[in-house]
């Protein structure tokens, strides 16, 4: 699918034009190639679940495709494979007022569309698992908030979420919403076309465009950013140990939606190994630690965790 939306400014009012040609269903515009469920991996992964007691889960990009995010890796549809664009690298963020004013131009223009995305049928299981008492914690690698609308509260976001914002000086917090408010006020002339969504919420800008966009600041004057870990950047200390606690309190895992290519998500997968913990992956394509699981399925994640009786 090829999606292409304009932000304009209008009687006073920001609007979104959004303009969608697809090819394929819009679900499964960023979802990889997956074979028929075989019913014989779902009864595994039924045993997987019945005999854990405290189940930890870790999910990553591939369980928000299905809601219209891409991931980065996904051989044919991930965002690597579709550009030659590169997420932004956090020293680059730190370092030019030039690169924050290109990103977060970027970022405005994609962020009425990445907020109103919704959580799936994954999303909603994982929450309802939880609800019933067979979920322990829930560890995500995403910064999409999605587990959050679908009601989970026993959550770890390693990674950080785009919903929230903060100053690089005095460490203050605000909504995204709240900041999307004052860029509106900052701009209330500009407008600009963008092509294509990241995981972030990122989109693509012309130079031309981006040179005319203000940016606000901190009210302290410090520089604003997203409350996420971008690449190049380390997972707070503690919050690390605490989801490696979370882990060894655990009896099994179960990881939705993640190649665990990324050492801050994998290196949990090494603790579960050395607390002997099963391990069971449900991910489209080879992941990094496909040796180390008892049952590995290669399924969509909305199409099977809602087959799979918590109780």
């Amino acid at each position: 699918m090829n999606c292409r939306w304009t932000l304009r400014a209008a009687k006073g009012h920001w609007m979104v034009n959004i303009i969608q040609q697809c090819s394929h269903g819009s679900i499964g515009l960023f979802v990889p190639p997956s074979p028929p469920l075989d019913p014989e991996k779902i009864r595994e992964l039924q045993r997987f679940i019945t005999l854990s007691k405290r189940l930890l889960v870790m999910t990553g990009a591939g369980i928000s495709t299905e809601s219209g995010i891409p991931d980065y890796r996904s051989e044919k549809v991930g965002l690597y494979a579709r550009t030659d664009r590169k997420p932004i690298q956090h020293g680059d963020f730190l370092r030019s007022a030039l690169v924050r004013q290109r990103y977060w131009a970027r970022n405005f223009v994609g962020w009425p569309r990445f907020s109103s995305l919704q959580p799936n049928p994954a999303h909603w299981a994982l929450s309802n698992w939880e609800r019933l008492g067979k979920l322990y914690w829930l560890v995500t690698q995403n910064v999409d908030a999605l587990h959050t609308k679908a009601g989970s509260q026993r959550l770890t976001e390693l990674h950080g979420c785009m919903h929230r914002v903060l100053c690089l000086n005095c460490g203050e917090q605000i909504p995204r919403e709240v900041l999307q408010e004052r860029f509106e006020a900052l701009n209330p002339t500009w407008s600009a076309e963008a092509h294509g969504l990241a995981p972030d919420g990122d989109v693509f800008l012309t130079e031309e465009q981006v040179r005319s966009f203000r940016v606000p600041s901190c009210r302290c004057g410090g520089p604003l950013k997203p409350d996420v870990v971008f690449f190049g950047d380390t997972v707070n200390p503690d919050k690390v140990d605490f989801v490696h606690r979370r882990v060894k309190e655990a009896d099994s895992l179960l990881v939705v939606g993640s190649s665990l290519q990324v050492y801050s998500g994998y290196r949990f997968i090494l603790t579960a190994r050395e607390k002997k913990l099963p391990i069971a992956i449900l991910n489209i394509g080879p992941t990094r630690s496909d040796d180390l699981a008892c049952l590995k399925l290669d399924s969509r994640c909305g199409e099977l965790l809602p087959l799979i009786d918590p109780c």
